[in-house]
């Protein structure tokens, strides 16, 4: 079996942390076997390592090793990518497509970020794991690979599974054996290392002498939170290499590569003002519903009673109250809305009626439906009718002067005097 130090050279890995060598430990004993391996940890903290070992070692090294990011996959096609597809499956399969558990098929597959994975394919994915099998996108052949996953993500999994996000029977086939690598902020030891690593790199990369830190600039690299880990100083190694001039950097020099530490605590989120919003919102609209179910409630009673007795200046005076809170609420626009549904009114004022007309002046602003409960509909008809013929009398026959009066268009009238057959 390899050692962890000759394993650490032959990969390229600094760092003599305790955590970390554990994490190389547990890899080179899991190698020669099918394990599936889930490999956690932060967000650069160079989990892709881990995988490259595992294969490295295992009786698969001389077959195919595939790394697939799952986050960089669009929803739609990752399965497609993963499992193949078969021509005319979907709108551009204009040929069959190997998938990649096709393709590896005796070798590693190693799933980064596996944690974004739709739950559709974490069904099919569990599949395999299980017992080797998948199926294409369009095809229903079931077809056989002999493939070892390792899988990777900086997500945390309990608290995935918890908001239905990852499924747990998933989990737990795939991490058989988890690899926890640590963060950079609890390796103090290793992070000078790293960054005269990365420093001695980019002098040879872009041909200029080897940064160096001041002895008090070492304290000020090793406190900082270094919340992108590895991949961060690697970045603030190389900026300082290409920018600086001088090649001694003082703490000053340094801090001014280094982010604050207020833009690295995390961002708080607060969910419930969405969803107290939303719930807000949501009341309004129910009021506004219940009011305008209230008011056409009204306004059905209203109609009825204009109806039945046909004194307008009666109702109007006993429904004042409602009736200036109906009109208030109706304008222009819903009007001629009204209009194209047979609506019934009392005449607007500034009309082109004489003001001779039986009709109250002051009623006739109020516009009132037509609409009533189903079993009423034919006295309505009746009531209609001899309003219609009414009106049409006093006015000699004028649809217009009759429509104004009846609150209706006239295209509206002429409809009613041709379904009446007057």
């Amino acid at each position: 079996m390899e050692s962890v130090q000759a394993t650490k050279q032959r990969f390229g890995i600094i760092g003599n942390d305790p955590a970390l060598n554990r994490a190389i430990e547990k890899a080179i004993q899991v190698a020669p076997t099918d394990i599936s391996v889930l490999v956690t940890g932060e967000s650069g903290v160079g989990k892709e390592s881990i995988p490259k070992i595992i294969h490295s070692l295992s009786h698969r090294k001389h077959s195919k090793y595939i790394a697939v990011n799952c986050g960089a996959i669009p929803e739609g096609t990752i399965d497609s990518e993963l499992f193949g597809h078969e021509k005319g499956a979907f709108t551009g399969a204009t040929q069959t497509r190997l998938g990649y558990f096709e393709v590896a098929d005796g070798g590693t597959i190693f799933l980064d970020e596996v944690g974004e994975l739709p739950l559709t394919t974490q069904v099919r994915l569990l599949r395999v794991l299980e017992n080797g099998e998948f199926i294409k996108v369009g095809s229903s052949k079931v077809q056989k690979t002999n493939v070892r996953i390792v899988a990777a993500t900086n997500v945390n999994m309990f608290e995935a599974i918890k908001n239905n996000k990852f499924r747990e029977d998933l989990y737990y086939r795939l991490s058989t054996v988890e690899i926890n690598l640590p963060p950079l902020r609890n390796r103090k030891d290793d992070i000078h290392l790293l960054f005269r690593k990365f420093a001695s790199d980019f002098a040879l990369k872009y041909k200029m002498p080897t940064i160096k830190l001041t002895e008090d600039a070492i304290p000020v690299l090793l406190n900082f939170r270094w919340a992108g880990n590895i991949r961060q100083l690697r970045n603030v190694a190389e900026q300082i290499s290409v920018l600086e001039q001088t090649r001694d950097i003082t703490p000053s020099t340094l801090k001014h590569y280094l982010p604050s530490e207020s833009s690295q605590l995390p961002a708080v989120i607060k969910t419930s003002k969405a969803e107290s919003d939303f719930s807000s919102e949501r009341e309004i609209l129910y009021k506004v519903l219940f009011d305008m179910k209230s008011d056409l409630n009204d306004l059905k009673k209203l109609t009825l009673e204009l109806m039945k007795t046909g004194n307008v200046k009666d109702v109007q005076k006993e429904n004042e109250g409602l009736i200036d809170k109906i009109y208030g609420q109706v304008d222009t626009e819903t009007q001629d809305a009204y209009e194209d549904l047979e609506i019934l009114s009392i005449p607007e004022k500034n009309s082109d009626i004489p003001q001779n007309q039986d009709t109250d002046s002051h009623a006739d602003k109020y516009h009132f439906a037509e609409e009533i409960e189903e079993e009423e509909t034919l006295s309505l008809h009746d009531k209609e009718l001899e309003l219609i013929k009414k009106s049409l009398e006093r006015h000699n026959g004028k649809r217009k002067l009759a429509a104004a009066e009846l609150g209706i268009s006239e295209r509206t009238l002429y409809r009613k005097i041709k379904q009446y057959n007057m």
